[in-house]
């Protein structure tokens, strides 16, 4: 059975398009999937124009049925996403992702699961998945993680980043109050970000909860991560969880 239903792997990606392979067992989770995205990753003719590369259209170029043939695929479309089923037949999906990664550097590794254990969480993440998404994310929701993912961010359901951060954190305590000074640094506001995203929201969720702007989020990350000379946004989930930053869920 061919599982590709996507365009000649000679043909050159369109640079216009967020190119996505899925990778599922389920038949009718794969179709689920490509009629989520094709739903709700087409955008106005006036949006795709824009220079705004979260704008992008989506466009699904392969499915695969098993970790095998995703490695495959990658290796012959280097999409942009990958959507990746973690249990599957063969190759599972944390066997798979880094033969992806090795395959097509450029892919987003999303994982895409039912499964949202911390013996499922943590060898994904180290296997090099980008995100860990659960199942039922609505449609919108999944054709925004993939624009994001697209962009470079980490994408991960919130109960996940919790397991997650709570696991990294327990791995290696803190010893005193390393970065006390760092942490005075902070406004009111950033510390509020920072504990919001210790609790694993992205920077929309975090801006509707604050009641600011996307962009306000943004420049607040920003300046967290260069105060406290941090890399990404998951160091500082995890600097936030090592320092008693994140307030508990009311």
């Amino acid at each position: 059975m061919d599982l590709q239903r996507s365009k000649p792997a000679i043909d050159q990606p369109d640079p216009k398009k967020i190119r996505v392979l899925i990778v599922d067992d389920h038949a009718v989770v794969r179709q689920g999937l490509r009629t989520f995205l094709e739903l709700h990753g087409d955008l106005s003719p006036a949006d795709a124009s824009s220079d705004d590369v979260s704008a992008l259209p989506i466009e699904v170029v392969g499915e695969a049925a098993n970790g095998a043939q995703a490695v495959d695929l990658a290796g012959r479309f280097q999409p942009d996403v990958v959507l990746l089923d973690l249990v599957m037949p063969g190759m599972d999906g944390i066997q798979a992702t880094p033969r992806i990664v090795e395959c097509s550097p450029c892919s987003r590794v999303i994982i895409l699961t039912s499964f949202g254990e911390e013996d499922k969480v943590i060898p994904a993440v180290r296997a090099g998945a980008q995100g860990y998404l659960l199942k039922d994310i609505p449609p919108d929701e999944l054709a925004r993680a993939v624009r994001a993912a697209y962009l470079g961010q980490v994408q991960l359901h919130p109960d996940v980043a919790r397991k997650l951060m709570s696991a990294v954190a327990a791995q290696d305590p803190p010893t005193g109050k390393p970065g006390e000074a760092a942490v005075d640094e902070l406004t009111g506001r950033e510390l509020e970000v920072l504990g919001l995203i210790a609790r694993g929201f992205n920077n929309r969720e975090i801006a509707e909860k604050m009641v600011i702007s996307e962009k306000t989020v943004k420049t607040h990350v920003s300046s967290i991560l260069g105060k406290l000379h941090l890399e990404d946004r998951t160091q500082a989930a995890i600097y936030a969880l090592r320092h008693g930053l994140a307030p508990d869920e009311a």
